[in-house]
């Protein structure tokens, strides 16, 4: 066992490993304003395979009100020790990051690991006997191959600061290693998006979506993503003809795409990239290429070939190129893994790490679409969100989540925090057609600090109905640079973010979803207040005399309802708005 004692927070660290002949060391690199950044190197004179190791620390329980995780939706509570479900993290899963976070919002301890690709186990848990929160990441869990050298960071944040802010700069500092490069990101994966999943699901007929995108594209959404059904006429829940990808459904899919876009729409295709179903062309050809032929959807292709990677390259290649697609929705990469029948290295393979191999495979497929496209968007959605796959994907998308508006502001604003300037995508929202016109726009309104994806049959909605959709879309598409690019903060992660705001050039968008105190600290031009919930009281607690404000009021239609001047002063008022709408603020001057 190693141990190194930080003078500076007082903590213990300790390296408990069972690699035998390997040498260990951590070394601190720097410490500034309570920021520790540590250095973990393991040494062998020849090739082995290591045995688990553990970096381990503890700290006082002060303050902690819960544990913040990548993609623990309504789970941030605290866990004790003899829970044992610690997170993993690895290139598609989740991202190696823990957040404990105090009343008050604060932060109170952030660690974080620069090993975004390799599988690692990490947590933080609180032990009884001493009230102390036990703090440790676990390498080689599943190591797959011999190594003489190993090298990884640590960093830890004990800064006095939202604990946002202390995700967003973890998110800065994973950017600053050669390997975790985040990909450029296109205008269009910055736009409303219209997807054919939840309303259409494998039942896809062309002259229908024709007309639905006509609608969509005047509401404001400029792309389309054409989801599982194109490929196949099979209208099973499953995957028994993933693999081949050639078109049974859309058999014109040329023809398809380019009236598509006469209308001013980006098209999009859903591909299942680890799946080979059992009844396609490709089965066969991979026989025995597979990580393992037993999982509930569909065999799942070893990329650790050279000739499987090949393969899934040159079909999104060729798909770009003959149908002049403009982007991808590539999905279940975290089926990507380590199977308990996974097959062992051997000579046909160039890679002995699974993680690794999906590495070079997605690295590889976003170089060949940006080389033909440089704009070509690509969507990944939750669990596969992390640093790594930032370097793949420009869109990523909240987990589905159809009908639940709350878990959609959740994972928002979760994925939010560590994705930099990467495109965040609302989960598809939808809607029962007879629900009522305030229920229905709860839907919209919890999705505005994403970037909205929608699939309803716009056909078929009712009149009030799509008059929410576009006033909400049209202002979401007015606001985007504030909201896309604006320093956005979620408060009451366990509370699951009641009050959310961004901020930028003296406007603020402020979005209150429960029964919540909205507080106003600084002084702005203009204030948006989204009333996303279904009672018209709003409370603001403002810290300073502000000034004079014209007050427009617009219910979720976007109707006018109500103007009149207002003094913000230092204090707390009422404001009512209706349900699910909109109070602008515009400073007097």
């Amino acid at each position: 066992m190693t141990q190194i004692v930080d003078t500076t927070s007082k903590k213990d660290i300790t390296i408990k490993s069972g690699c035998n002949n390997f040498k260990t060391e951590i070394t601190t690199i720097s410490k500034d304003s309570n920021v520790s950044l540590y250095n973990i190197q393991i040494t062998s004179d020849t090739p082995k395979k290591p045995e688990p190791l553990t970096l381990k620390w503890k700290i006082p329980a002060h303050n902690v009100k819960g544990v913040w995780k990548p993609t623990t939706d309504f789970a941030k509570r605290i866990h004790a020790d003899w829970e044992k479900k610690p997170m993993e993290s690895r290139i598609s899963i989740d991202a190696p990051v823990i957040s404990l976070f105090g009343h008050d919002d604060g932060n109170i301890h952030t660690f974080a690991c620069s090993n975004a690709i390799n599988k690692l186990e990490l947590n933080a848990e609180i032990r009884e006997e001493d009230d102390c929160f036990y703090c440790y990441v676990t390498f080689f869990a599943e190591q797959q191959s011999k190594i003489s050298h190993f090298n990884t960071q640590i960093r830890i944040d004990t800064g006095e600061k939202h604990f946002s802010k202390a995700l967003k700069e973890v998110s800065k500092w994973w950017e600053t290693y050669e390997n975790l490069k985040p990909a450029p990101v296109p205008e269009i994966a910055l736009t409303p998006l219209y997807s054919t999943w939840y309303q259409f699901h494998q039942n896809l007929e062309e002259n229908v979506l024709f007309d639905e995108c006509k609608i969509a594209y005047k509401l404001g959404y400029k792309a389309i993503i054409i989801d599982d059904g194109w490929q196949t006429n099979d209208g099973n829940r499953g995957y028994d003809y993933t693999g081949d990808w050639k078109p049974e459904r859309l058999l014109k899919t040329k023809a398809f795409v380019d009236t598509i876009h006469t209308i001013g729409m980006k098209v999009g295709f859903w591909f299942s990239v680890p799946f080979c179903g059992k009844k396609s062309e490709a089965y066969k050809k991979f026989k025995g290429k597979f990580l393992t032929e037993n999982h509930f959807w569909a065999p799942v292709f070893d990329p650790r070939y050279p000739e499987v990677r090949a393969y899934l390259i040159n079909i999104y290649k060729n798909a770009l190129i003959e149908w002049e697609l403009d982007g991808f929705k590539l999905d279940f990469i975290d089926d990507f893994k380590l199977y308990v029948d996974t097959p062992k290295h051997n000579s046909e393979m160039d890679f002995v790490s699974i993680n690794e191999a999906v590495d070079r495979l997605l690295t590889d497929v976003m170089v060949t679409l940006r080389n033909i496209n440089p704009d070509v968007f690509i969507e990944f959605r939750q669990k596969y969100t992390g640093p790594a796959m930032r370097k793949y994907g420009n869109m990523f998308r909240a987990f589905d989540c159809p009908g639940d508006a709350t878990m959609n502001r959740v994972r928002i604003a979760d994925i939010r925090m560590l994705a930099g300037n990467s495109a965040v995508h609302s989960d598809m929202i939808t809607w029962h057609y007879d629900e009522q016109l305030e229920v229905a726009a709860l839907q919209m309104v919890n999705a505005l600090f994403g970037v909205p994806q929608i699939s309803v049959v716009l056909k078929e909605l009712p009149k009030d109905h799509l008059k929410m959709v576009e006033f909400y879309t049209n202002y979401w598409n007015e606001n985007k640079d504030l909201i896309v690019s604006g320093d956005f903060t979620p408060s009451r992660p366990l509370a699951n973010y009641p009050v959310q705001k961004v901020i930028k050039n003296n406007k603020a968008i402020i979005g209150v979803y429960d029964d919540h105190v909205i507080e106003i600290k600084e002084n702005f031009d203009n204030i948006h207040i989204l009333n996303a919930k279904l009672s018209e009281s709003t409370i603001l607690k403002i810290n300073n005399d502000l000034g004079n404000y014209n007050c427009s009021i617009f219910n979720c239609k976007g109707e006018l309802v109500n103007q009149k001047d207002i003094v913000l002063n230092q204090g707390v008022m009422e404001i009512n708005i209706p349900h699910c709408g909109l109070a602008e603020l515009t400073l007097n001057k």
